[in-house]
């Protein structure tokens, strides 16, 4: 009779290769934050985008509802989520331009030579994104309770938003990390802050899709902005409901992974 196999636990060895590329990537995130507390000019974007699009989007355009195919909605409630979300993708551009500064600065070059994993590098600039992204989430919810918004969905909706708006600031930090590092160069920002505009403006962050027509509709259908939007403002408009989280959750996923692999692999050209 053979004796049972025994069942090993995690030796120190495999606890250490975990400290060694989350210590240094929370290191990264931290060092970001602290530089924007330096400069209090980092912040600017991130406070005054949510709240510059709320109110020009929002009360300004409250007679937008009554037209036909809009429905039983605040306009407050819609626009707020399109806000935040932007405030997420815009910090995203953040954590590119503090990679791009590190390049011009030769800190980049410091940590390639470091003795840590090129995943660190990547990470911690992603992780740099989330912190950031959760300011303008943070400060939208007072906001919509100061305009009057409902928040239907409470907690869970409120969730939908972060988890849409921390999505983006996720992608967009990998499409800018992607062109920071092939172009090496601030350049490549301008890219990024396009492709937020365009991505966010041709979806349903203005208007419902029942109202679009033509090539607009058919953009806004194809959109992967648009299933993340829908994710983020269900809470505000009503319950929610996994028909729509799932199609958003995807479409983060999708995206992440597509400019993941990419932000990766032009990380490893870098010398």
């Amino acid at each position: 009779m053979t004796a049972p196999a025994r069942i090993r636990a995690p030796g120190p060895s495999s606890v250490q290769a975990l400290r060694a590329l989350w210590a240094p990537t929370v290191a990264l995130g931290v060092r970001g934050l602290i530089r924007m507390r330096r400069r209090p000019s980092l912040m600017v974007p991130v406070i005054v985008t949510p709240l510059f699009f709320v109110i020009t989007f929002g009360n300004s355009f409250e007679a937008v509802a009554e037209l036909p195919g809009y429905g039983d909605i605040d306009v407050t409630a819609w626009v707020l989520p399109w806000a935040a979300l932007q405030g997420g993708a815009f910090a995203g551009v953040g954590a590119s331009a503090m990679a791009a500064q590190d390049m011009q600065d030769g800190f980049f070059d410091r940590l390639l030579l470091a003795p840590v994993s090129r995943v660190v590098v990547l990470a911690g600039a992603v992780s740099y994104a989330v912190a950031r992204s959760l300011i303008p989430l943070t400060l939208v919810i007072p906001l919509g309770y100061l305009l009057g918004v409902d928040f239907r969905g409470g907690v869970a909706g409120m969730a939908m938003m972060w988890i849409g708006g921390i999505g983006l600031a996720v992608v967009m930090s990998l499409l800018g990390l992607t062109l920071v590092y092939r172009l090496k160069s601030m350049k490549a920002l301008a890219v990024v802050q396009m492709t937020i505009v365009i991505s966010t403006f041709l979806s349903i962050g203005q208007v419902p899709l029942a109202v679009m027509d033509g090539w607009l509709h058919t953009v806004a259908r194809l959109n992967p902005v648009t299933n993340i939007l829908r994710m983020a403002r269900q809470g505000m408009l009503g319950d929610v409901a996994w028909s729509t989280t799932w199609p958003g959750l995807v479409a983060i996923a999708g995206l992440v992974v597509a400019f993941g692999t990419t932000a990766w692999f032009t990380l490893r050209r870098v010398s």
